[in-house]
């Protein structure tokens, strides 16, 4: 080899010692001229000959031992490359961007693909993408899978300062840019994956099953079939248990607590709790089916918290209005079902419940404050009043919170600033935060998620959280509540306040302003009472009624002008009919005061034409693209928006979607109505 080889450490002043040794020579002989001149003479001969000795033999030297180093290094380098060569566990060399350099047999064994690993090792190892590369000396630790072996990849970032520049590099020295490198080792963790994935199907899980609607359906049969129906909803229960052989107890006559193991769990995901449908097909006669709900709680905590979480999701089911599944794993959840629109309970009951533990809860505070969710719509500002109006026969202060205000909403809300009510009845985002403290109940309505409220901000402010809604829960619902009211049977959230309102005592009456913004909200949430109308809700509107609604006033309040028609009758001319039932057209928002809510009246006119079954209009809107979805019964339109980040009813429902422009909204909008389909969803 023709390169420089430079001595150093000790090595080099071992070699120097010589050179050294002849100025101590030198001292000697000086100190030999002092005693006798022909010592000294003769002494000079001495060291020149020894310095001549010394100087030829270190600079002869000097290659040879460079030379045995070299071949010395050479022979340790190609022993360690050996050595890494032959390791029974992989091993290889990576660029700083990833690229592999240089990989032992037991490495190029696992990856089989060389050259798709030379590119970049995320072609060969997914899980390896660049951000979870090494950036410094810290061990970094990826769990990667190849074939079918599971392997830990431990990652160190390895610099050297002192790399030489040789004339025939090899290709480490081609790749090499800042002398840094990446070196990777593989643990084949196989085994222990599977024992732990073994332990995971063994662990118990804890799931509760809930008949729905049992006392409406044993009472809309005589009573010579109110026990069969009993008993076969109770043979269709255990014998789906028995499939998946699981220990259940009946708690109470519509209550049920079972416990299987794990492994069962993904064979009862894959057909989507076919005990959902078993259960609505049972038919003997009756007019109502028979829905159940069920919650399973999943995890690796201990059984009681899978207990917990078998709870809350049996509490979310219900409060999505039954007929469904839900499993949760920590703060995973997932949703099967929920299909039908859940049959509307005749009974008060439970309104009655919930407006007494709402009136102790106003009592026991001295300030109420209601916000709806953002781009506050007509329901959620009616039912706002309707809190508001509670609130004051209480005795207590009140506020609504209102940020910005759309045209469907400012004539209801212009009837509010007179007189009779204060200044501060309707205040800001800012100046809620100011009020909110804690002697304040938050009242929360029209809406179960905080990050669609008018200030998310409040409900972590406030120690007292009322939710009061008719919209399906989703999985990031508020947690924080004290007192859930939720019913998605219910036309609107209008509706279920009109009905507290009743139990409120205390000489509760409305206002006429206040009536008719209740009514508003009923009317358009009801899409003029022909969507979500049952028994309760007439009897609201009758209550209503009652207290000074003019329906008449109402009307004239919410008549459009001819400039929203036309853009209302462009947007149905250029509706696109997808697989020949699906609308999906475009609302345009420019010179529109309120583009989301006007998108909703084009869809439910959408509804209209014969042979829809679903309609989605969408608007772009403040960066954002808004999404109405409506159906008539034949498809689930609040689970096609929960899977795009939204929600709402079976047959209303919205989502927001951002960074994004209208054709590409369409285009995913289609994707899932083929999703769906071939899922069997619709």
């Amino acid at each position: 080899m023709n390169h420089r080889v430079k001595l150093r450490g000790i090595l080099k002043a071992y070699l120097r010692w010589p050179i050294l040794l002849s100025i101590l020579l030198i001292l000697v002989d000086i100190r030999l001229f002092v005693y006798d001149y022909k010592a000294g003479i003769a002494g000079i001969f001495y060291v020149i000959i020894y310095m001549i000795i010394s100087g030829l033999l270190f600079f002869s030297g000097r290659k040879r031992i460079q030379h045995d180093l070299v071949e010395f290094a050479m022979n340790y380098g190609q022993l360690q490359m050996e050595i890494v060569e032959n390791l029974t566990i992989p091993y290889a060399i990576l660029s700083e961007d990833g690229r592999m350099l240089w990989g032992n047999e037991e490495f190029v064994k696992v990856i089989v693909n060389k050259k798709a690993a030379k590119r970049n090792i995320s072609n060969v190892f997914p899980e390896i993408r660049e951000d979870r590369l090494p950036k410094d000396y810290s061990l970094k630790v990826v769990h990667v899978k190849s074939q079918d072996r599971y392997y830990r990849a431990d990652m160190r970032l390895a610099v050297s300062e002192n790399i030489g520049e040789l004339e025939g590099q090899t290709d480490i020295n081609q790749f090499i840019g800042n002398n840094s490198v990446i070196s990777m080792f593989l643990h084949d963790e196989t085994d222990m994956v599977e024992l732990e994935q073994k332990r995971e199907e063994e662990n118990l899980v804890v799931g509760l099953l809930y008949i729905d609607n049992y006392d409406e359906i044993i009472d809309s049969i005589d009573e010579v079939r109110q026990s069969l129906m009993a008993a076969l909803i109770d043979r269709k229960i255990n014998k789906y248990m028995q499939g998946i052989d699981a220990i259940s107890k009946k708690l109470e006559k519509d209550k049920f607590l079972f416990v299987f193991k794990q492994r069962y769990l993904a064979e009862l995901e894959s057909n989507r709790f076919s005990i959902l449908e078993d259960i609505r097909n049972i038919n003997i006669g009756n007019e109502q089916t028979a829905t159940i709900s069920i919650g399973i709680g999943v995890g690796k905590d201990s059984f009681d918290e899978r207990y917990d979480g078998a709870r809350a999701a049996i509490d979310l089911a219900l409060g999505r209005g039954g007929d469904q599944a839900v499993v949760k794993n920590g703060d995973d959840v997932q949703f099967y079902g929920g299909k039908s629109v859940q049959v509307e309970r005749n009974t008060r009951v439970k309104a009655r419940v919930k407006a007494h533990a709402l009136k102790e809860l106003i009592e026991g505070k001295e300030r109420v404050v209601v916000m709806g969710h953002s781009i506050g719509d007509v329901d959620s500002f009616g039912a706002s009043v309707g809190i508001y109006r509670i609130a004051k026969t209480l005795n207590r202060k009140a506020h609504i919170v209102l940020n910005d205000v759309n045209s469907s909403v400012k004539p209801i809300k212009d009837r509010f600033y007179n007189k009779e009510y204060e200044d501060d009845m309707i205040v800001n985002s800012q100046m809620a935060m100011e009020l909110v403290d804690e002697s304040t109940v938050l009242v929360v309505v029209d809406v179960n998620r905080a990050s669609y409220t008018e200030c998310p901000q409040l409900i972590d402010m406030a120690q007292s959280v009322v939710v009061i809604d008719h919209h399906r829960q989703a999985g990031d619902s508020i947690d924080r509540a004290v007192l859930f009211y939720i019913e998605p049977y219910a036309s609107s959230a209008c509706e279920m306040v009109a009905e507290i309102s009743q139990y409120i005592g205390n000489g509760l009456k409305l206002r006429p302003a206040e009536a008719e913004a209740l009514y508003s909200g009923i009317m358009i949430d009801t899409n003029y009472f022909t969507n979500k109308t049952g028994v309760r809700t007439f009897e609201a509107m009758a209550y209503l009624r009652r207290s000074g609604a003019d329906s008449v006033r109402i009307r004239k309040a919410f008549r459009e002008d001819i400039e929203e028609y036309k853009i209302r009758a462009a947007a149905i001319q250029d509706t696109e009919l997808y697989d020949g039932v699906y609308a999906i057209a475009q609302s345009r928002s420019e010179g529109i005061e309120s583009p989301t809510v006007f998108a909703s009246k084009i869809a439910n006119s959408l509804l209209d034409i014969n042979g829809v079954k679903a309609s989605f209009v969408l608007t772009k809107y403040r960066g954002k693209v808004y999404i109405s979805a409506r159906s008539i019964d034949e498809v689930n339109v609040q689970v096609m928006m929960e899977r795009l980040g939204g929600g709402g009813h079976i047959n209303m429902a919205g989502a927001q979607l951002e960074d994004m422009d209208i054709e590409k909204a369409k285009q995913i909008i289609r994707n899932e109505i083929d999703n769906m389909i071939e899922e069997g969803e619709i």
